[in-house]
């Protein structure tokens, strides 16, 4: 095998340098669509933008073939952008592998962990290694986890990241000062990668285009075009016809090659082909949940490797916010994935277990919710239909469609590369092997981890704007910079924020135009990760980016009130924000003591001076001098039947929420606390979240 990488890299460099058509200006979407329509026929076409399908189109534009690309929504829109953000090789499967001595497993942990390398390498500004501890509570498992963890770091060999080692207790609780103190006897450190995976799955993507790949988004197969091959008369799939959802035109696509690669809907498009088809998808949802960041240190995660019901339980740092999970429930395929109830309070409570009891874990402490559904695969081509394999699979039906289906995101290269492989020998297309190995993603180049230092000094911008900006678009980072407007501050010179918290500047918005964004939505889950990260301050920001995404793209105000709309109800179901905002509403309990209720309801009265038992913007305004429209969206987090008015009720409603910890941060609750306590009033108080949050 070795040897066959040697020659491959060989021949890659003997082919010289790859041409890259596009590298200053991507083709405008307009642009990608008329080569679509006019090309009179492509060597391939893949259906499906997510981190498979992109790859295919990277991997085949490489190798010279005429190539195209469409998702029927955006980039990276459906499983791709709802992972756990890991780039692994898979402890859990190492594990299987020993035990039941499997040696399919056994390759395919190594083939990850060889994938893990080149993503790190080929994308340093989107990942990087990242620290995970496994606690250990029972003296037993201490040699059975570091033997486990040892044999990881030797399947990588030269591919390790950092060698992995063990810590006594005393180091863990210094590591790690959150963790359970009673029962830990040590825990291990070993290393994995991590990556910001919708932005990774775009520069895959923006990559294979600058490579002169004609990829579209918002473009879905309406149906399968065939024709009788002529020697043997068999029908063969010869391209799609699609449509543009945003204009609604329709049109043609012709290929020598159609690549299913559509994650969870794999059966849906086998089914365009032929009716009769079986399903080889069984997909499972993965629930994950973001909390604050003051929940897990900064550089390191926590993975419990055996939890209440054996599933395997994250907790990870992520764009200085922590994600947790996750969850794996049999699921129905859709596009819009919720997450529910239970499964956020199932990975609460194991959160619970293994976090100090002096850190109180809330449930109004979830910032964001999401459910990725994973594309779990039976094998087609073997006898037991039963067995699920987490590996992946490539079939080819009798007509020609070539299907890709299951793996992980860690393998996205080498499932390309194979489909690719399949896709030339079964359509004799002309070309060479695959020459994606240490081929650079979009933005990698020239990134420096010093980058940002010069877009401080260049550019006038903070700090944490600066390192977000290398961190997210890596030597293209200049180009946003660039757009960046004047604050008209004495510091930062340039670079709006589109909320204060976070380090996403409007020029982003503007950027993302080019990047294929067409949706609100677009902005805030995929380009940007604010509805990832707080679906809050996402809500906050929305008015702002379809703002100046109607100015980019000339929307009209009807376009513009839709997309609000539709990016609300984005983050309402698919974020986790109705689950969120059901916490408090019209049916909580009111759990108090008397001596509770006698306390607040004079913590009421110093507002509602009249006791007309209600209090309105006019009687906070008196006690505090706030900003008029700061505090309309203060009280209107409280005011449940949104009369304009919070009444008693509502407000003991509320600090019996606080109370039990459903609702954090409830910007009302704090300031009332405040003025009780009888600060200076004459001083202004500041109205900034605590840490986001209702």
């Amino acid at each position: 095998h070795a040897t066959d990488r040697l020659a491959q890299l060989a021949y890659v460099e003997a082919q010289g340098e790859l041409k890259v058509p596009f590298n200053d200006a991507l083709p405008t979407r307009e642009e990608q669509l008329s080569t679509l329509r006019n090309t009179e026929e492509f060597d391939v076409l893949v259906v499906g933008g997510g981190a498979t399908g992109s790859g295919c189109a990277l991997d085949a534009v490489t190798r010279n073939l005429k190539t195209a690309l469409v998702e029927r929504s955006d980039f990276s829109s459906g499983t791709s952008s709802r992972s756990t953000k890991l780039i692994h090789g898979g402890v859990r499967y190492l594990q299987k592998a020993i035990m039941k001595l499997d040696y399919e497993q056994y390759m395919m942990v190594k083939e990850a962990l060889h994938e893990r390398a080149n993503l790190l390498n080929i994308a340093p500004h989107l990942s990087a290694p990242l620290p995970i501890m496994l606690p250990v509570y029972k003296w037993w498992q201490l040699p059975y986890y570091w033997a486990g963890i040892k044999m990881y770091d030797l399947v990588a060999g030269s591919q390790c990241l950092k060698s992995s080692y063990v810590l006594s207790k005393s180091k863990a609780l210094e590591l790690f000062p959150m963790l359970k103190k009673d029962k830990l006897v040590g825990a291990i450190v070993y290393y994995d990668g991590q990556h910001n995976d919708s932005r990774m799955n775009l520069a895959i993507a923006l990559t294979a285009a600058r490579h002169g790949a004609a990829i579209a988004n918002y473009t879905e197969v309406v149906h399968l075009l065939k024709k009788p091959d002529p020697k043997t008369g068999q029908v063969k799939v010869c391209g799609a016809h699609c449509r543009d959802i945003i204009t609604g035109q329709e049109f043609d696509v012709r290929a020598k090659c159609v690549i299913n690669a559509t994650g969870p809907f794999t059966d849906s498009l086998r089914k365009m082909d032929n009716q009769k088809t079986p399903n080889i998808c069984q997909p499972s949802a993965g629930v994950h949940i973001v909390i604050p960041g003051y929940y897990s240190p900064d550089n390191m995660g926590l993975l419990d490797p055996a939890t209440s019901d054996g599933r395997v339980i994250f907790f990870l740092p992520w764009e200085k916010m922590t994600i947790a999970g996750t969850t794996d429930t049999p699921t129905v395929v859709t596009a819009h994935p919720i997450p529910l109830e239970d499964d956020i309070n199932f990975i609460l409570s194991e959160v619970r277990h293994y976090l100090s009891p002096d850190v109180e874990v809330r449930r109004g402490d979830v910032l964001a919710a999401w459910s990725g559904i994973r594309p779990l695969v039976t094998d087609p081509n073997s006898k037991d239909t039963q067995s699920i394999c987490r590996n992946h699979v490539v079939n080819i039906s009798d007509s020609g469609l070539i299907t890709i289906a299951g793996g992980k995101w860690t393998t996205y290269r080498s499932m390309a590369e194979e489909t690719l492989d399949a896709a030339i020998k079964a359509h004799n297309l002309s070309a060479g092997p695959s020459r994606t190995v240490g081929l650079m993603l979009d933005g990698g180049k020239d990134w420096t981890p010093t980058l940002y230092i010069r877009l401080v000094q260049d550019y006038g911008l903070e700090n944490e704007v600066a390192q977000h900006l290398a961190a997210t678009y890596g030597g293209r980072a200049f180009e946003v910079a660039k757009m960046a407007q004047v604050t008209g501050k004495r510091w930062p010179i340039v670079g709006k924020r589109l909320v204060s918290e976070f380090p996403y500047i409007e020029s982003e918005v503007q950027y993302a135009v080019k990047e294929y964004a067409c949706t609100a939505i677009d902005v805030i889950a995929r380009r940007t990760r604010l509805g990832f990260l707080n679906v809050q301050a996402a809500d906050e920001a929305l008015p702002l980016i379809v703002e100046i995404m109607g100015k980019e793209l000339q929307w009209t105000e009807q376009k513009k009130k839709e997309e609000l709309e539709g990016a609300k109800k984005f983050l309402h179901l698919e974020m986790g924000y109705k689950a969120r905002s059901e916490q408090l509403s019209k049916t909580t309990e009111i759990s108090l003591t008397a001596q509770e209720i006698a306390r607040y309801k004079k913590r009421f009265y110093k507002f509602d001076k009249e006791s007309k038992g209600f209090i309105t913007t006019v009687d906070v305004q008196q006690v505090l001098e706030i900003d008029e429209n700061a505090l309309h969206e203060i009280l209107n987090e409280v005011d449940l039947n949104k009369n304009g008015q919070v009444e008693l009720d509502e407000f003991l409603q509320l600090m019996s929420a606080v109370q039990r910890g459903q609702i954090s941060d409830s910007r009302l609750a704090i300031l009332m606390k405040t003025v009780e306590e009888g600060l200076d009033l004459r001083r202004p108080v500041s109205v900034d979240r605590s840490g986001g949050g209702v």
